[in-house]
């Protein structure tokens, strides 16, 4: 249960964040852009929002909790994956004119939706875990270890396996692969300033020891 109404609104509002940038980031997936000269999937930064998140919600509330978000999350994706699907092929209204575009943005394949629900559930399951180690091993210190560790590790995991499972033998995987996942990282070293902040604000207004 929660210990105050704060503490509520603040785990839902992370929830929120979670699952939006989620959704949104698989709705983006299906274009590659090129940030620099490496190359990733457009949904990169929103997906990237999901991994603070899932730290944050780690160190304030536990493995169980932050586990229990990663399963919403699962269920929501998979559930705008077959509204999508249902709403691209519903018969348009005559007069309607805009069913080719509204399928180019929507009509991710077979492929990319297998590689979103498996890189997800794989990738996101990892981080949790890995980050609990990590802080099992550091006595509960050094924070921005295990955010950037488990991170970067399970955000390598996620763009081999979403990138190979969409991709392989369609585009050149090894590019997009190394180019999503040195996006990815730079982004993990970028948040750790915001996963300190939202740790710090949630340790003093709800006030408990973060959980083990």
């Amino acid at each position: 249960m929660f210990s105050s109404t704060f503490e509520r609104k603040a785990f839902t509002l992370l929830t929120s964040l979670f699952i939006g940038s989620l959704v949104i980031a698989a709705v983006l997936a299906s274009k590659i852009i090129s940030i620099f000269g490496f190359y990733a999937p457009a949904g990169v930064l929103a997906y990237s929002v999901t991994f603070i998140v899932s730290d944050i919600i780690s160190e304030i509330w536990g493995r169980e909790r932050a586990n229990e978000v990663i399963h919403c999350g699962f269920l929501t994706l998979l559930t705008a994956i077959v509204l999508s699907w249902a709403a691209l092929h519903w018969t348009p209204a005559p007069f309607w004119n805009g069913q080719e575009a509204f399928a180019a943005v929507l009509s991710n394949t077979p492929r990319i939706v297998l590689a979103s629900l498996v890189a997800y559930l794989v990738s996101q399951t990892h981080d949790v875990w890995l980050f609990h180690l990590l802080r099992r091993l550091t006595g509960g210190t050094h924070l921005w270890l295990r955010n950037n560790v488990s991170t970067v590790v399970s955000q390598l995991i996620d763009s081999a396996i979403f990138v190979c499972i969409a991709f392989y033998g369609v585009m050149p995987v090894t590019d997009i692969v190394f180019g999503q996942w040195v996006v990815k990282v730079a982004i993990a070293l970028i948040d750790t300033p915001f996963v300190y902040l939202g740790v710090s604000i949630l340790r003093q207004r709800v006030g408990f020891v973060p959980a083990t």
